[in-house]
């Protein structure tokens, strides 16, 4: 099979004798030996083998790629990487006849998410923790992730250890980690409330403080808490509710801030839609009014309790509302100068 192009999840989508054909890990102008899938109707290829490589085919960085369904484009250049992303943005403006010039991609390396999500199952004595293959519901148990920052990669037997202790449900566990400044913010899943017991308490206090788990909490109830996570958001201290949502990067964070910031930097009012614990609320705060609206009741107490304690922010105000089923109208859009849509 030729590979003509890359599809928006990552396989390479070739022209078989049956049409179009989705093959992981394999490049733009490769050639391959594939086997179909028998239970895809044709439409999915495993790989076999290369027959021709591409000129942007590079080693993965990660011994996993090729079984974890967590990373689809590690055999792709970095450089390959950003230019296909921007790409794809090119090719999607294009379709709806949008002319307008598109920057090249930002570009983190390796080592820099702090935000990840991982599942975890029992197996016999053991406990399996990582991502999922692709396309299944096995799950890779990882001996290293390089995408993430040092500490969450290098806590994965502290957290088995902690998943030994627990009472799964009959659905694997799902473990959220933020690494955070004053240590790692852990929420477990999908497991039964913790029975109490002060031997069950000392161990995984033990756990925690071997490694660096500021706080764990079991489906948003604290178990332990060794001090109060926290994120430093333009210059604002912020303490995110259990299984939050950061943006994986910090960098990524700063830089999609400073677009924003620079964007909407002559408006004096912002409403700020969907705006979660205020990633983008508190940057744009020191440039204008803003009012933050976002359906989660918890983010938005952790957003009113970074206003609080910061200094030099203009005024924020929250509401409370699911903009998906209740968008707010033309006429209260009026009040503002500018919205984020995120």
């Amino acid at each position: 099979v030729y590979i003509r192009q890359i599809g928006h999840r990552g396989d390479g989508i070739g022209e078989g004798a049956a049409g179009p054909v989705f093959v992981p890990y394999t490049l733009e102008g490769e050639t391959v030996t594939i086997e179909r899938e028998p239970d895809q109707k044709g439409q999915r290829g495993r790989l076999v083998s290369v027959n021709n490589e591409s000129p942007e085919r590079v080693p993965p960085i990660c011994r996993h790629f090729g079984t974890c369904g967590g990373c689809a484009l590690q055999m792709l250049s970095l450089d390959g990487n950003r230019a296909l992303k921007r790409r794809f943005v090119v090719d999607a403006l294009g379709q709806q006849a949008i002319d307008v010039p598109v920057d090249e991609t930002i570009g983190l390396g390796p080592g820099e998410r702090r935000r990840a999500t991982l599942t975890a199952r029992k197996a016999g004595a053991n406990v399996l923790l990582g991502y999922h293959e692709r396309q299944s519901k096995r799950i890779v148990d990882i001996a290293e992730c390089p995408v993430l920052v040092p500490e969450i990669a290098g806590c994965a037997d502290a957290l088995r250890a902690i998943v030994k202790k627990l009472k799964p449900k009959k659905q694997p566990a799902r473990l959220t980690i933020i690494a955070s400044e004053t240590g790692l913010d852990v929420d477990i899943a999908d497991v039964w409330p913790l029975e109490p017991g002060p031997k069950l308490h000392a161990d995984l206090v033990a756990a925690c403080r071997q490694s660096g788990i500021a706080r764990l909490t079991i489906a948003g109830e604290l178990a332990v808490k060794l001090a109060d996570p926290q994120l430093t958001i333009a210059d604002v201290s912020v303490r995110p509710q259990p299984a939050a949502f950061a943006q994986a990067a910090v960098a990524a964070e700063r830089a999609m801030s400073d677009l924003v910031c620079g964007h909407l930097s002559g408006c004096k009012s912002v409403a700020d839609l969907f705006s979660g614990f205020g990633t983008f609320s508190l940057a744009l705060a020191r440039l204008a009014k803003v009012h933050a609206v976002e359906a989660d009741s918890e983010a938005l107490a952790v957003l009113e309790d970074a206003v609080r304690h910061a200094s030099g922010l203009k005024a924020v105000s929250t509401e409370r509302r699911d903009i998906l089923r209740f968008p707010l109208s033309a006429r209260e859009l009026d009040r503002f100068d500018g919205a984020l849509f995120d």
